[in-house]
């Protein structure tokens, strides 16, 4: 009598994982199907945030010095950014880079992905001109940084910290700030320290 229900039901678990097996193929196949015939876009954002943004304002600011540069150039084994073969200067965002290139004769850059291009100058060892005003704008840049963090010009060192605690507070994604001017805040206090009186 048990082997009389077992075959039955053998028979059901067989039919049901074959056709099972058939569903999923037949799934799969649709999605394939789908995804050939309707590829997905990725839309690529028209702002540029982080390295590629810094990456451009660099290649501005030599340009406006009018130093000739290579890009993504081989020193020392290593990638760089940036490379100057009038002066042999590497500029790099990847410190591993930075300190294998330091060993060599090659002078190397480190560039943090926050640093704006326009202080790149204050890293470069050789002397470049000093672009007061930023092209785009007309605007001194140091004034700017100053008005972002609501002092004014030549502020001392301390008021520039104090302001930019306070701004910080108030501008924090973290506390339901937008992060463009989050990121503005942070590039006003760099500039305004090194401008502070």
């Amino acid at each position: 009598m048990f082997e009389e229900v077992t075959a039955p039901l053998s028979e059901w678990l067989v039919l049901g994982g074959a056709l099972a097996l058939a569903s999923l193929v037949v799934v799969a196949s649709v999605f394939v199907v789908g995804a050939r015939l309707f590829p997905t876009t990725v839309q690529s954002s028209t702002r540029l945030t982080g390295e590629r943004k810094r990456r451009r304002e660099i290649r501005e600011y030599l340009r406006s010095i009018d130093e000739p540069f290579a890009e993504e150039h081989p020193v020392c084994g290593q990638s760089v950014a940036f490379y100057l073969p009038k002066r042999d200067v590497a500029i790099t965002f990847d410190a591993r880079a930075y300190y294998r290139i330091q060993r060599a004769a090659t002078d190397a850059v480190l560039v943090e992905h926050e640093l704006p291009g326009v202080h790149l100058g204050s890293r470069l060892p050789f002397d470049t001109p000093d672009l007061a005003l930023d092209e785009g704008t007309g605007v001194d840049p140091a004034s700017a940084a100053f008005g972002v963090l609501g002092l004014p010009a030549g502020a001392s060192v301390a008021e520039v910290k104090t302001a930019y605690r306070e701004k910080v507070k108030q501008v924090h994604p973290d506390h339901g700030g937008d992060h463009e001017e989050f990121r503005r805040v942070r590039e006003a206090y760099t500039t305004a320290k090194e401008h502070a009186g």
